[in-house]
């Protein structure tokens, strides 16, 4: 049999392309403010996670050359 299985990577690759076609439609549909407010709320999300992760990094242990040179 030539048929795909159900599942298949081409497959989900064109279903997800026709979500966001839809999503593409429906807010070209709604109008410029509500896409401006959509970008606006990405963008507070992309920086809350810009911020966690700079937050959360740890830093490195302070050296003391002068402790070192002595040594």
């Amino acid at each position: 049999m030539s048929c795909r299985r159900y599942g298949s990577k081409p497959t989900l690759a064109f279903w997800m392309l026709i979500a966001l076609v839809d999503a593409a439609v429906l807010a070209a549909a709604a109008g410029a403010a509500v896409m401006i407010s959509i970008l606006a709320a990405l963008a507070l999300v992309a920086g809350g996670v810009v911020a966690a992760r700079t937050l959360t990094r740890r830093s490195l242990p302070a050296t003391n050359a002068v402790a070192r040179r002595r040594a």
